[in-house]
């Protein structure tokens, strides 16, 4: 094959494949190399390699052999003689190992060895192209581009983007869109996975990041950093929410996205089957910024509260006739301004709002309400006993109901977060408890069940449920009863926290009895579920919670040099122990031992030792001390 015959081959090969040449290379020299084991069985512990010069259209089989000492070869496949091994390596000595070129034709290749090179080069550049191709995509993953539908099944529609194969499931496509084949549309590519073959791409039109591309590509504020789009709320081919916010002063972010007469955002939606398409400007204020999400639909007013159990709820209060604008279709528009803000919303009419106060401002603490403001009670009953008469209301007298509401939902509001910052101030009491470790400890670590971890998932750790268990249990065991866990689930969370809490303890004190001599042995933990009472109460159960730290054995004192003080030590009715069988029947026992009686010891401090021993008279009559 003649020189240009090799390059051109080489590089039309490189641009269909979309190759370096270096890969097309190296897959030619493990071609050539699988193809000359195949064709003459060397050893595999012997290393073949080859050389291809693609200038000249040479290439060479380099075959590992050991340097031998004089002219004499036993086996020229494995041995080379000096002489010849520093031709290719001068530094060559006696016992090494150099790769020496081989003479060898590929026109001698067998019909096996040739097939072997052929699925070798395939392989390898098919390999190639899957690891390119996955590199690439995954770069463009978030990425928005067109793609021809190919092909259309009834779970799937498979399309080809550039010169890849994607996918798009059902879940990803817009309800009621129609694709046909052949067709051009825009996707994103919001996913690449790697497969046994080629990469999996997955591309999607029902993504709300797709509605942030197209307003990217549509709206050159957006794309220049001059807006920003705060969040999307979407369920693709119904409705979508966009909250934006202007970068830099002068700018108009509803302006920059709507565009001049629609024309921008209208391009979007026939983009998006005439999805409708509600772009909200953003507020640092949480309840302007959930009453413009909640448009179109006017709102009366909105009372914010973020409860340690039920999180972050917004109540809003809308007129009668913009109740189920405000609800929209199927709870559709209620549901896209929960997404959007991060608030939980529970929308109320003002006459249903009045209808749920009225008989609550008998008691405590709405009761001071009515104390004063008793002209407008009185209205308001009126009103009410009207609307239940089914008679028309006037727009003032709407006007009395609401400033009604609002005093009533604004005195529970503040009622309920007097009763929050209760609640918190004692569980603050009792953080001083809980070791350090639980906070960081997942409920997953704990034996419940599933529906006491659904009513338990606004709590993050186990912190924070050894807070609830000692602080606020009365409002626990609530939150349990809503979630119609069992009666004794409470228990069932007492006692895994106790396990919980004993596994720790038994795990420091085996790390602490490693590093020390010796180690005081704490008590069990105590049931969690142990009452406290006020201040006082703290220090008796801090034994449930505390961290189980155990203090160093202290350093022993050097001893005093003092006399000896003798102490002696009268020890009734016990028994005599195995060292003691050479003591004689004075009141001790003789050689056998197993009497009882009274044992005189004598305990004496042994400047020797540095310690207080015990001494003991050996035998009758004598009137020294042995040890």
């Amino acid at each position: 094959m003649a020189k240009s015959e090799v390059s051109l081959a080489f590089t039309e090969i490189s641009e269909i494949r979309k190759l370096p040449r270096e890969v097309i290379t190296d897959a030619l020299k493990q071609a050539l190399v699988s193809a000359y084991r195949r064709d003459r069985h060397p050893s595999t512990a012997q290393h073949v390699d080859a050389e291809i010069d693609l200038n000249s259209s040479n290439y060479h089989i380099l075959l590992e052999k050991e340097v031998i000492e004089g002219e004499e070869i036993t086996d020229e496949n494995t041995e080379v003689t000096l002489f010849e091994a520093r031709k290719v390596d001068p530094n060559a000595t006696i016992g090494d190992t150099v790769m020496m070129p081989i003479v060898y034709n590929v026109r001698d290749f067998g019909r096996i060895a040739a097939q072997t090179a052929k699925q070798v080069i395939s392989q390898k550049i098919r390999d190639a192209e899957r690891t390119q191709l996955y590199d690439e995509f995954k770069l463009r993953e978030g990425e928005l581009v067109t793609g021809t539908i190919q092909s259309i099944s009834g779970n799937q529609i498979t399309l080809m983007v550039d010169r890849a194969e994607a996918i798009m499931p059902r879940k990803e496509m817009i309800p009621g869109e129609r694709y046909r084949p052949h067709e051009k549309i825009r996707i994103l590519i919001s996913e690449v996975k790697k497969s046994t073959r080629e990469p999996q791409i997955i591309v999607s039109r029902g993504h709300k990041n797709l509605l942030r591309r197209l307003l990217e590509y549509e709206v050159p504020e957006i794309y220049n950093k001059q807006v920003e789009i705060k969040n999307i709320a979407r369920e693709a081919g119904h409705r979508s929410k966009v909250a934006v916010a202007a970068l830099q002063p002068g700018i108009d972010p509803l302006g920059a996205c709507v565009g001049v007469r629609g024309s921008r955002i209208q391009n979007i939606v026939k983009e998006l089957n005439d999805e409708k398409i509600d772009v909200i400007p953003w507020d640092n204020d949480q309840a302007v910024f959930i009453s413009k999400a909640l448009s179109p639909a006017r709102v009366t007013g909105v009372y914010l509260e973020e409860d340690i159990d039920q999180g972050r709820t917004a109540t809003v209060i809308v007129p009668d006739d913009q109740l189920s604008l405000a609800i929209g279709k199927e709870g559709q528009n209620a549901r896209l301004a929960a997404k959007l803000t991060g608030w939980r919303i529970d929308i109320k009419s003002v006459v249903e709002a009045a209808f749920q106060s009225l008989p609550k401002i008998e008691e405590p603490p709405l009761d001071r309400i009515a104390a004063e403001n008793p002209e407008m009670i009185l209205e308001v009953r009126r009103i009410i006993e009207k609307k239940r008469a089914d008679r028309a209301v006037q727009p003032e007298e709407y006007i009395t109901l609401s400033r009604f509401v609002q005093m009533v939902e604004q005195r529970m509001l503040d009622q309920r977060e007097i009763s929050r910052n209760r609640r918190k101030k004692v569980m603050d009491k009792y953080k001083q408890v809980v070791p350090a470790w639980a906070y960081t400890t997942p409920l997953t670590e704990l034996d419940l069940t599933r529906d006491i971890q659904g009513a338990l998932k606004n709590i993050e750790n186990c912190g924070d449920l050894m807070l609830r268990v000692y602080g606020d249990v009365d409002k626990l065991k609530e939150v349990l009863k809503a979630a119609r866990c069992d009666e004794d689930a409470i228990d069932v969370i007492n006692d895994a926290l106790t396990d919980l809490l004993r596994t720790h303890k038994k795990l420091e004190e085996t790390a602490t009895a490693a590093a020390s001599e010796k180690v005081d042995q704490t008590a069990e933990p105590a049931s969690v579920l142990a009452p406290i009472g006020g201040d006082d109460d703290l220090d008796a159960a801090l034994p449930a919670f505390v961290d189980m730290d155990i203090a160093p054995v202290a350093p022993r004192a050097e001893p005093a040099k003092v006399g000896r003080k003798i102490i002696r030590v009268e020890e009734e009715e016990a028994p005599v122990p195995v060292a003691d069988k050479d003591l004689d029947d004075d009141g001790v026992g003789g050689k056998k031992g197993g009497k009882k009686g009274k044992k005189h010891r004598q305990l004496e401090f042994d400047e020797d030792r540095g310690e207080v021993i015990a001494k003991r008279n050996r035998k009758r009559g004598q009137d020294f001390w042995g040890s």
